[in-house]
Protein backbone atom coordinates (compact mmCIF):
# COMPACT_ATOMS: atom_id res chain seq x y z
CA UNK A 1 0.00 0.00 0.00
CA UNK A 2 1.20 3.49 -0.92
CA UNK A 3 0.98 6.26 1.21
CA UNK A 4 -0.54 9.43 -1.34
CA UNK A 5 -1.86 12.64 -0.28
CA UNK A 6 -5.30 11.38 -0.03
CA UNK A 7 -4.91 8.62 2.56
CA UNK A 8 -2.99 11.08 4.79
CA UNK A 9 -5.42 13.65 4.63
CA UNK A 10 -7.95 10.84 5.18
CA UNK A 11 -5.94 9.16 8.13
CA UNK A 12 -6.01 13.22 9.47
CA UNK A 13 -9.86 13.24 8.89
CA UNK A 14 -10.70 9.90 10.54
CA UNK A 15 -8.33 11.00 13.74
CA UNK A 16 -10.06 14.28 13.82
CA UNK A 17 -13.83 12.56 13.22
CA UNK A 18 -13.05 9.62 15.62
CA UNK A 19 -10.97 11.46 18.25
CA UNK A 20 -13.87 14.37 18.59
CA UNK A 21 -16.52 11.73 18.63
CA UNK A 22 -14.34 10.49 21.78
CA UNK A 23 -14.43 13.36 23.56
CA UNK A 24 -18.07 13.74 22.91
CA UNK A 25 -18.80 10.57 24.87
CA UNK A 26 -15.97 11.12 27.78
CA UNK A 27 -16.05 14.70 28.35
CA UNK A 28 -17.81 15.53 32.14
CA UNK A 29 -18.61 19.10 31.31
CA UNK A 30 -21.36 19.19 28.93
CA UNK A 31 -20.60 22.56 26.99
CA UNK A 32 -17.49 20.88 26.21
CA UNK A 33 -19.27 18.06 24.74
CA UNK A 34 -21.03 20.20 22.34
CA UNK A 35 -18.03 22.06 21.32
CA UNK A 36 -15.98 18.47 20.81
CA UNK A 37 -19.36 17.71 18.55
CA UNK A 38 -18.73 20.30 16.27
CA UNK A 39 -14.96 19.08 15.67
CA UNK A 40 -16.38 15.65 15.40
CA UNK A 41 -18.69 16.76 12.32
CA UNK A 42 -16.12 19.16 10.67
CA UNK A 43 -13.82 16.05 10.63
CA UNK A 44 -17.20 14.47 9.05
CA UNK A 45 -17.51 17.10 6.20
CA UNK A 46 -13.83 16.75 5.77
CA UNK A 47 -14.08 13.08 4.64
CA UNK A 48 -16.55 14.39 2.19
CA UNK A 49 -14.16 16.88 0.91
CA UNK A 50 -11.70 14.29 -0.03
CA UNK A 51 -15.39 12.29 -2.15
CA UNK A 52 -15.35 15.04 -3.74
CA UNK A 53 -18.51 15.63 -2.67
CA UNK A 54 -18.33 19.72 -1.95
CA UNK A 55 -21.48 20.22 -1.81
CA UNK A 56 -21.85 17.49 0.87
CA UNK A 57 -19.48 19.46 2.76
CA UNK A 58 -21.14 22.66 2.78
CA UNK A 59 -23.91 21.42 3.82
CA UNK A 60 -22.37 19.29 6.95
CA UNK A 61 -20.97 22.70 7.59
CA UNK A 62 -24.05 24.86 7.64
CA UNK A 63 -26.69 22.46 8.89
CA UNK A 64 -24.98 20.22 11.55
CA UNK A 65 -22.46 22.52 12.73
CA UNK A 66 -23.56 26.26 11.40
CA UNK A 67 -27.37 25.15 12.96
CA UNK A 68 -28.01 22.45 15.05
CA UNK A 69 -24.69 22.28 16.84
CA UNK A 70 -24.95 25.88 17.54
CA UNK A 71 -28.63 25.51 19.23
CA UNK A 72 -27.55 22.41 21.49
CA UNK A 73 -24.04 24.84 22.73
CA UNK A 74 -26.54 27.85 22.95
CA UNK A 75 -29.42 25.18 24.62
CA UNK A 76 -26.85 24.21 27.35
CA UNK A 77 -25.73 28.05 27.61
CA UNK A 78 -29.23 28.84 28.34
CA UNK A 79 -30.02 26.40 30.62
CA UNK A 80 -29.08 27.35 34.68
CA UNK A 81 -26.23 25.87 36.05
CA UNK A 82 -25.16 23.75 33.77
CA UNK A 83 -21.78 23.69 33.59
CA UNK A 84 -21.57 23.59 37.32
CA UNK A 85 -22.62 19.93 37.27
CA UNK A 86 -20.38 18.11 39.61
CA UNK A 87 -19.01 15.11 37.18
CA UNK A 88 -20.26 11.21 37.64
CA UNK A 89 -17.94 8.63 36.98
CA UNK A 90 -19.09 5.82 35.35
CA UNK A 91 -17.67 2.86 37.21
CA UNK A 92 -18.83 0.61 34.24
CA UNK A 93 -16.73 2.18 31.62
CA UNK A 94 -14.24 -1.16 31.40
CA UNK A 95 -17.47 -3.91 30.84
CA UNK A 96 -19.24 -0.96 28.26
CA UNK A 97 -15.84 -1.32 26.76
CA UNK A 98 -15.80 -4.92 26.63
CA UNK A 99 -19.43 -4.73 25.67
CA UNK A 100 -18.96 -2.00 22.61
CA UNK A 101 -15.75 -4.32 21.30
CA UNK A 102 -17.65 -7.38 21.63
CA UNK A 103 -20.69 -5.90 19.35
CA UNK A 104 -17.99 -4.69 16.97
CA UNK A 105 -16.42 -7.66 15.90
CA UNK A 106 -20.32 -9.15 16.06
CA UNK A 107 -21.02 -6.96 13.75
CA UNK A 108 -18.11 -6.68 11.16
CA UNK A 109 -18.16 -10.69 11.98
CA UNK A 110 -21.73 -10.37 10.36
CA UNK A 111 -21.37 -7.99 7.86
CA UNK A 112 -18.36 -9.06 5.99
CA UNK A 113 -20.08 -12.77 4.99
CA UNK A 114 -22.91 -10.97 3.89
CA UNK A 115 -21.03 -8.88 1.78
CA UNK A 116 -19.67 -11.86 0.02
CA UNK A 117 -22.78 -13.15 -0.37
CA UNK A 118 -24.24 -9.90 -2.41
CA UNK A 119 -21.23 -10.30 -4.54
CA UNK A 120 -19.18 -7.28 -3.48
CA UNK A 121 -16.03 -8.03 -3.81
CA UNK A 122 -13.68 -4.88 -3.11
CA UNK A 123 -14.91 -2.53 -0.56
CA UNK A 124 -12.28 0.35 -1.56
CA UNK A 125 -13.91 2.73 -4.33
CA UNK A 126 -11.83 3.28 -7.56
CA UNK A 127 -11.63 6.94 -8.15
CA UNK A 128 -11.06 7.22 -11.82
CA UNK A 129 -12.52 9.12 -14.54
CA UNK A 130 -15.13 7.02 -14.77
CA UNK A 131 -16.27 5.94 -11.15
CA UNK A 132 -17.25 8.18 -9.07
CA UNK A 133 -19.46 9.59 -12.05
CA UNK A 134 -19.43 13.29 -13.44
CA UNK A 135 -22.23 15.58 -11.01
CA UNK A 136 -24.83 17.07 -13.36
CA UNK A 137 -24.36 20.98 -14.37
CA UNK A 138 -27.85 21.15 -13.61
CA UNK A 139 -27.63 19.56 -9.83
CA UNK A 140 -27.16 22.18 -7.46
CA UNK A 141 -30.59 24.05 -9.38
CA UNK A 142 -32.71 21.03 -9.42
CA UNK A 143 -32.28 20.44 -5.52
CA UNK A 144 -33.00 24.17 -5.29
CA UNK A 145 -35.67 23.80 -7.07
CA UNK A 146 -36.85 20.54 -4.90
CA UNK A 147 -36.82 22.14 -2.04
CA UNK A 148 -39.22 25.07 -2.41
CA UNK A 149 -41.69 22.68 -4.68
CA UNK A 150 -44.77 22.02 -2.73
CA UNK A 151 -44.34 18.26 -4.17
CA UNK A 152 -41.48 17.64 -2.87
CA UNK A 153 -39.19 18.54 -0.12
CA UNK A 154 -40.87 21.99 1.03
CA UNK A 155 -43.36 20.72 3.58
CA UNK A 156 -40.40 18.51 5.86
CA UNK A 157 -37.90 21.46 5.34
CA UNK A 158 -40.38 23.85 6.84
CA UNK A 159 -41.82 21.35 9.22
CA UNK A 160 -37.68 21.10 10.56
CA UNK A 161 -37.44 25.31 10.55
CA UNK A 162 -40.75 25.53 12.78
CA UNK A 163 -39.60 22.47 15.22
CA UNK A 164 -36.47 24.20 15.24
CA UNK A 165 -37.53 27.85 16.18
CA UNK A 166 -40.25 25.93 18.77
CA UNK A 167 -36.99 24.27 20.60
CA UNK A 168 -35.49 27.27 20.97
CA UNK A 169 -38.17 29.99 22.27
CA UNK A 170 -39.32 26.74 24.32
CA UNK A 171 -35.59 26.72 25.91
CA UNK A 172 -35.41 30.31 26.02
CA UNK A 173 -38.85 30.36 28.00
CA UNK A 174 -37.87 27.72 30.71
CA UNK A 175 -34.87 29.60 31.62
CA UNK A 176 -36.21 33.21 31.74
CA UNK A 177 -35.57 35.06 34.73
CA UNK A 178 -38.75 36.34 35.29
CA UNK A 179 -40.38 32.92 35.03
CA UNK A 180 -38.02 31.96 37.58
CA UNK A 181 -38.75 34.65 40.38
CA UNK A 182 -42.34 34.04 39.61
CA UNK A 183 -42.30 30.54 39.86
CA UNK A 184 -40.04 30.87 43.44
CA UNK A 185 -42.89 33.28 44.65
CA UNK A 186 -45.60 31.03 43.70
CA UNK A 187 -47.48 32.90 40.90
CA UNK A 188 -48.58 31.45 37.74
Amino acid sequence: MELTVESIVFLIMSAITLGGGLLVVSARNLFHAGLYLMVALLGVAGLFVLLAAPFLAGVQVVVYIGAIAILIVLAIMLTPSVTQIPAIFNRQWVLNLALAAFFFVLLVSVVSPLMDDLGVDDWGADFTEKSPADVPADSIVKLGKDLVDPDKYMLPFEVASVLLMAALIGAVLLVSPDRAKADERGED
